[in-house]
Formats: C-alpha cells, structure tokens, sequence
C-alpha cells in the first residue's frame, strides 16, 4: 500500500479539497497539519520546494499542491501511481 502523505493548514480550503479527492478515492493518507508547527512547515519546504500547502507525497514522489493533485486525478495520472506504489509493494 502506498505510503500517502499531505502537508496542511486547518483552515485552508485547497488542504480541504485536496482531502476530499484521496477520501472519494478511499486512499489512506498521514496529514501533517504545519498550521502552529513551524518546524515540520519547515521540512515541508525542504522536501517539496514550496512554501504552500497543501503539499502531496505518495511514497517519496512529489506530487504537488491541490491544483496538481486534481490535474493528476482528471488525467489518470494519480490511478497510476497509486497502482504502481501497490503493485512495487506486492
């Protein structure tokens, strides 16, 4: 199973959207609210370049913000990568 991680902020509506789509999907994720943690929204930066959230990484892989994580989804892109990480996890 794919190890599914997103950085947020609890009041940021694109986090928000961005759970919703892994929910609808059933995809188990780790949040990891950066809203008064400034040491994890540090190493948030670090792994993902950006200073906004949400940030998703399906094992090790970038995926990108909510805007990039919808693109993923509407083109299939985010069904392969979560059956790739499955199928390297069988």
């Amino acid at each position: 199973m794919s190890n599914v991680e997103i950085y947020t902020k609890d009041y940021c509506p694109y986090c928000k959207r961005a759970k919703a789509e892994l929910e609808a999907r059933g995809v188990r994720f780790a949040e990891i609210d950066v809203t008064h943690d400034a040491i994890r929204e540090l190493e948030m930066v670090q792994r993902s370049g950006r200073h906004t959230v949400p940030q998703i990484f399906i094992d090790d892989y970038h995926v990108g913000g909510s805007d990039d994580l919808q693109e993923a989804a509407r083109t299939g892109f985010l069904d392969r990568l979560l059956q790739r990480r499955r199928e390297s996890a069988a």
